[in-house]
């Protein structure tokens, strides 16, 4: 798996620092709405498979997070702070074809997973977005996996999804994302090192329903959904189960 951007060796913030949630932040909602893009590419022939393509799109929101770009005075860091300080908004559209060679000209990052291609895009003003992605699909991007995925390698982050929510690969995509982030902000400086320098690997799986409870009030980062679509609001999504962050419960 790959990306097309090579990642600069950027300062690790401290654990927290650059979550928005670990301050009082009483106007969240009164900020500016910004969103992050993200498009992922679906052809006609031969589509991703859907686990392929939620893990790369996880990966994705943390490689555009850890990009030089983002952090200090890079071009991205203006937009990427004003994003966290307002509520934590993913959107996954689609694109194929000429529509993915355009939304290809724009500036962001291409990450590969092991079919899939996902392009996350720096975060831009709710009802601000590049004509070249307003246009492309949002709604019923949804995928199957050919054959159900392999349980997940020992000490692998997994990013657990809620069985009992009926969500498309679009949505889920998102949610997944946001999980990853979730857990991002709660590691150490050495343990994001750690992770990044193995190319942010992960697993999105379906949590068993027997265990999801026991997953959701673990004190592990756990996503709740705003309601905006699909489902409804305050439902817990996934659960980041990361191996640093299990062993501090």
């Amino acid at each position: 798996m790959s990306t097309e951007h090579t990642q600069q060796d950027t300062p690790v913030p401290a654990v927290g620092s650059d979550s928005p949630f670990r301050q009082e932040r009483i106007a969240r909602d009164e900020a500016p709405q910004f969103v992050l893009p993200l498009v992922v590419r679906i052809e006609k022939v031969d589509p991703p498979a859907r686990t392929d393509a939620l893990e790369t799109a996880a990966r994705a929101v943390l490689v555009l997070l850890t990009d030089e770009r983002s952090a200090g005075d890079g071009e991205w860091a203006g937009a990427v702070r004003d994003w966290q300080d307002a509520r934590i908004r993913k959107v996954v559209r689609r694109a194929r074809g000429a529509e993915w060679r355009k939304a290809g000209t724009l500036p962001g990052l291409t990450v590969h997973g092991a079919v899939s291609q996902v392009r996350v895009f720096p975060p831009v003003p709710l009802d601000g977005w590049p004509k070249e992605l307003a246009k492309l699909q949002v709604s019923g991007t949804d995928l199957d996996d050919p054959e159900p995925p392999a349980p997940p390698q020992a000490g692998l982050p997994v990013l657990w999804i809620n069985p009992d929510l009926d969500m498309s690969a679009g949505k889920a995509m998102a949610q997944a994302g946001h999980a990853a982030q979730l857990a991002w902000w709660e590691l150490t400086g050495p343990e994001r090192a750690a992770w990044r320098d193995r190319g942010f690997r992960l697993a999105v799986r379906m949590a068993a329903r027997e265990r999801w409870a026991e997953l959701a009030g673990s004190g592990l980062p756990v996503v709740r959904d705003a309601g905006f679509t699909e489902i409804a609001p305050g439902s817990c999504t996934v659960v980041a189960d990361h191996p640093a962050l299990r062993a501090r419960l």
